[in-house]
């Protein structure tokens, strides 16, 4: 399963890393590719809780605004 995240308040590869670092600690995530540029992320895995995603996100410091 695939999910894309629109990602708000990422600035700097810095930012980055934290979004992934993040995603990845995420239960059933297991891969994240993070995208400065598009403001978005990546995320493949199975059993993945769009909950959880959110919640680690923000945790980081940063807001998911939509998961498709």
């Amino acid at each position: 399963m695939t999910k894309q995240l629109s990602i708000e308040g990422m600035s700097c590869n810095h930012c980055v890393m934290h979004v992934k670092n993040a995603l990845t600690e995420v239960q059933g995530v297991s891969s994240v590719v993070v995208d400065l540029d598009k403001k978005s992320a990546v995320v493949e895995g199975s059993g993945m809780d769009d909950a959880a995603m959110k919640a680690a996100v923000a945790e980081a410091g940063y807001e998911v605004v939509s998961i498709a």
